[in-house]
């Protein structure tokens, strides 16, 4: 049975344990440590998309097409947005933060019943990949399945705080509901059918899975990251980011950038599934995380995923003399093995399946 390489720590519990210096297992490399100026709000300059989605909601055409406009900019130029008037209830995000802060500081033993293994990383987690000796990251985490309905098991969801798998519910209910009007957008743009994007997913049977970041105090952040270098090898992720401390890292035009949240929005980031079956016209970004010396931080990713044994290409739409197909034919399933055991490594995945340039 495959399991983790090392005894598991806690990074939680080594923070509160008062150290000063992070353990060697955690220190990045030179070149992989993130550009860290304590009190200051790096790339104020920079003009990261803000979307307000309000009018894709709307009946007015041309309202909703200078909205579809503005998220076809973003997922071309830049891999992501900032989206608000999303429709997700900004109490429901308040709460669904709050609980899960409220798990993270249960008594170790507590959260241990929910322990993870490499095999369906379900549960409470400390590590991404099962290479012996690897770098690690300064983070926890907990990791469910919430869509298809077949593969949702509420045993392995938390049962403290009360209110939580109640929360799960409604609020991965209500994102769910905009992500299904976001394919919807990207399929139109790109010259699709609606539910093209939906569908080549799986439909209904699409996957949908919920991991809860927590990222505890760390005594040297210039030294690690609280999530390596990645882009999400799946479709589209919504995240709910840290509400107090910027620590999202996206990297733009050879220069890491990094995002300020706006107040209540969600971040909407392009997978590498769409990269693939937009046939690179949509761009997966690569992005990581940062941690800080005074604030701990939770943020919640929703990810949406094809199902797990449909084979994933270039739509034949976007296929052309001039532009050839970029990928081979592949499942998701054997897509994503790369991450889960090697754990997060920049786009080199996506890149290496690449047998063609436009």
């Amino acid at each position: 049975m495959l399991s983790w390489p090392e005894q598991v720590v806690r990074v939680q519990s080594l923070s509160e344990s008062g150290i000063r210096a992070i353990p060697s297992q955690y220190i990045k490399p030179l070149t992989e440590r993130p550009v860290f100026e304590p009190g200051s709000l790096v790339h104020q300059h920079v003009d990261i998309p803000v979307i307000d989605l309000h009018n894709l909601f709307c009946k007015d055409p041309t309202l909703h097409l200078d909205t579809l406009s503005r998220i076809s900019a973003a997922c071309r130029e830049w891999g992501f947005f900032q989206a608000v008037n999303h429709g997700v209830s900004h109490e429901l995000m308040r709460r669904a933060r709050e609980v899960w802060r409220d798990f993270f500081n249960l008594p170790l033993e507590v959260k241990q019943e929910y322990a993870n293994t490499p095999i369906t990383y379900e549960g409470y987690g400390s590590r991404l990949g099962v290479e012996k000796g690897a770098i690690l990251d300064w983070s926890d985490y907990f990791f469910l399945h919430y869509l298809p309905v077949s593969l949702r098991n509420q045993s392995k969801w938390p049962e403290q705080p009360s209110s939580c798998r109640e929360v799960i519910v409604e609020y991965g209910g209500e994102v769910v509901k905009l992500c299904t009007r976001l394919l919807k957008a990207m399929s139109t743009d790109l010259g699709l059918e609606e539910e093209y994007i939906k569908n080549a997913f799986g439909g209904d049977n699409m996957g949908a899975c919920l991991r809860v970041n927590f990222y505890p105090k760390c005594p040297q952040p210039e030294l690690t990251l609280g999530l390596s270098s990645h882009s999400d090898p799946g479709g589209i992720t919504i995240l709910l980011p840290d509400r107090d401390v910027s620590r999202l890292q996206v990297f733009i035009n050879d220069d890491w950038i990094t995002v300020n949240p706006v107040s209540n929005s969600l971040i909407v980031i392009v997978g590498d599934q769409i990269q693939v079956v937009s046939n690179a016209i949509y761009k997966s970004v690569e992005h990581r995380v940062m941690v800080n010396s005074a604030k701990d931080g939770v943020s919640l990713a929703m990810f949406f995923n094809p199902k797990s044994d449909l084979v994933i290409e270039p739509a034949k739409e976007v296929v052309s003399e001039e532009r050839p197909a970029l990928y081979d034919a592949m499942t998701f399933d054997h897509y994503r093995l790369h991450m889960r055991m090697k754990g997060p490594c920049g786009k080199a995945r996506l890149e290496s399946l690449k047998f063609n340039t436009p």
